[in-house]
């Protein structure tokens, strides 16, 4: 670590999630990190003419009243933005954008991977981006614009992803962040490039794509016009982690260099830390991404439907009248009897927004299951297949890793669910240590310092949030119902 430093350094995080937004400001003694959210917000998707976009004004409008409130507590040295993945906005050539960004929910590229694959095969794709094939991922949203909306495409001069369109917005400079490309389905995995076949075979042009820029790099200050406007100084702009997870990943408080991690929120992505890409028939066969994170790590993990579940559940409830809090829910779901019935929590049926409880009840139906009546009987369907999944997952990364894992780390904000962390420690047969709830923007503040040299290396970035924050851990239980219930997961599920 640097000196022991006099002055305490203000840093500014932004972290976008599907749901919701806020500003943090970290202060950093020099030893510790204290957070401070300064404001949050919802991040409310507006359906219109069929179309699923993002409101990316009303959210610039609300990272604008975040820097107003940082101004009444101090200057921030730094800012940093995370936000989800694969979703961009397109600029004309003056720099406008040409229309709000699509949600990655929206159904424009349902049924795409057809088309897809006609151009190139599946395997090739695999080969040389190392990405978990997704209809979400931006290869595929692109080449549904060049199929359905190809006057777009063309007008269109330059695709920012969502961090690099915030910090853009913010500063005028324009690049893409390592981490946040990574997860686009477009980049030659191993050369860590743009890769010029996979934009050929999709008729995409390479010209849209600014170059990309290391995890952790300074890129600016913000904009004159801004700063007059809001009566701020300009502060330093860092591209971190665009992608979430990716500051999650930087967050793990691990000690060891073999790890499991899972950053459980609206998604769970489940994995390990590598230090290059793994790509072989084994890992395409299992579907496993690659991602890249900081000092081009490489994230190899799954991405599987998480919390969402439990919070589309609970918006449902709201429509019909019933208003149940996370705490409430969890409690209905401990009531329940365990191992009842199963979902796959990654079938496409639960992808889109709307009536989950009535959908797991259907799936249940459709595969000759106990069909779940009650509200804790759903919610228990929901925590048992979330946790069978995660055993899957290991037991997938495993095998292709040739390696053994005696820890699982929760981070995110499944880190409150103590159900949730007790039975994937008991189903996983893993030590689970959860901690920290605030990984991802843990992660950003330590990636704005190690950007500005105030931090050397991950493992010292690791070691402040070890001092910052309280883990707890679950060591798990066996049973052998528990088993039996994952070969009856496999079975329900046809994953065997």
């Amino acid at each position: 670590m640097s000196n022991a430093m006099n002055n305490t350094k203000n840093l500014l995080a932004f972290d976008f999630g599907a749901s919701s937004g806020r500003a943090v400001l970290g202060r950093f003694d020099g030893e510790k990190l204290t957070l401070e959210e300064l404001h949050r917000f919802s991040n409310d998707p507006v359906s219109l003419g069929g179309t699923l976009y993002w409101d990316v004004l009303r959210l610039f409008f609300e990272i604008k009243q975040s820097l107003l409130k940082a101004k009444a507590v101090c200057t921030p040295d730094s800012i940093g933005i995370d936000t989800w993945g694969v979703d961009f906005g397109l600029l004309d050539a003056d720099d406008r954008l040409l229309e709000n960004p699509v949600h990655y929910r929206d159904a424009r590229t349902a049924g795409i991977l057809t088309s897809a694959f006609s151009e190139i095969s599946k395997e090739e794709l695999y080969r040389i981006t190392g990405n978990q094939i997704m209809e979400i991922n931006t290869a595929f949203q692109l080449l549904s614009l060049r199929e359905t909306r190809p006057a777009l495409l063309e007008r269109a001069k330059t695709l920012l992803f969502m961090p690099d369109l915030f910090a853009f917005m913010l500063t005028g400079e324009k690049h893409t962040e390592y981490s946040i490309a990574s997860t686009a389905q477009l980049l030659d995995a191993k050369s860590r490039t743009w890769s010029p076949l996979v934009l050929e075979k999709f008729g995409i042009p390479r010209a849209l794509f600014p170059d990309i820029i290391p995890t952790a790099t300074p890129i600016g200050h913000l904009r004159a016009d801004l700063c007059e406007d809001l009566g701020i100084p300009a502060s330093r702009v860092i591209a971190v982690a665009g992608h979430d997870t990716q500051c999650a990943q930087a967050s793990v408080p691990a000690t060891e260099k073999d790890f499991l991690f899972l950053s459980c929120g609206t998604w769970s992505l489940l994995g390990t830390e590598l230090d290059e890409p793994l790509i072989n028939t084994q890992t395409a066969a299992c579907n496993i991404t690659n991602e890249g994170g900081y000092g081009g790590k490489t994230s190899f993990l799954k991405n599987i439907i998480g919390l969402w579940l439990i919070q589309e559940t609970r918006r449902q409830w709201q429509k019909e009248g019933k208003n149940l809090s996370f705490a409430e829910m969890e409690k209905l779901a401990l009531s329940a009897p365990a191992f009842q019935c199963f979902i796959d929590p990654d079938d496409a049926v639960f992808v889109p927004a709307g009536n989950i409880p009535k959908r797991i009840q259907e799936y249940c139906r459709k595969t000759a299951q106990k069909v779940p009546e009650t509200k804790g009987e759903i919610l228990r369907c929901i925590y048992d297949s979330l946790a069978m999944k995660y055993r899957f997952a290991i037991a997938q990364i495993e095998q292709c890793t040739g390696k053994r894992y005696n820890t699982l780390h929760i981070v995110g904000g499944g880190v409150k669910d103590t159900l949730l962390c007790r039975l994937t420690a008991d189903v996983c047969g893993k030590t689970v240590v959860a901690g920290p709830v605030e990984a991802t923007v843990f992660g950003n503040l330590v990636l704005q310092l190690l950007a500005s040299g105030e931090l050397y290396t991950l493992e010292e970035a690791r070691e402040v949030i070890r001092r910052s924050d309280k883990v707890n851990t679950f060591t798990p239980k066996y049973e052998a119902e528990t088993d039996n219930a994952y070969e009856a997961f496999l079975t329900a599920t046809n994953l065997a």
